[in-house]
């Protein structure tokens, strides 16, 4: 599989930056649309926190999108973080005998 050094995008930026900066949008009004605090919004849009499935859903909603869009997102930024770490030392599989 290819690896790259680049983090993707965090979910959160793509939606301010593509969705709430290209329609001047602020967001507290968008966390009112969406119905959510303008705290979490806030941390999401900053890439402080994960896109929930809940998260994906009402970004779908909103922007008339597919949930499958918003969870792709951040499943490409999880794996990409899980890359990052060295992998724990443990048995392989092939290493264990067949009873």
């Amino acid at each position: 599989m290819f690896k790259t050094n680049r983090k993707p995008t965090h979910p959160g930026i793509f939606f301010k930056e593509d969705v709430m900066d290209e329609r001047k949008l602020q967001v507290t009004e968008v966390a009112k649309a969406i119905h959510m605090s303008r705290p979490a919004l806030s941390k999401f849009i900053n890439g402080h926190s994960k896109c929930s499935q809940e998260m994906a859903r009402k970004l779908a909603a909103f922007t008339e999108t597919g949930v499958s869009l918003w969870l792709n997102l951040q499943l490409a930024v999880d794996i990409w973080e899980a890359e990052q770490e060295p992998l724990p030392e443990v048995i392989k599989a092939q290493e264990l005998e067949v009873a």
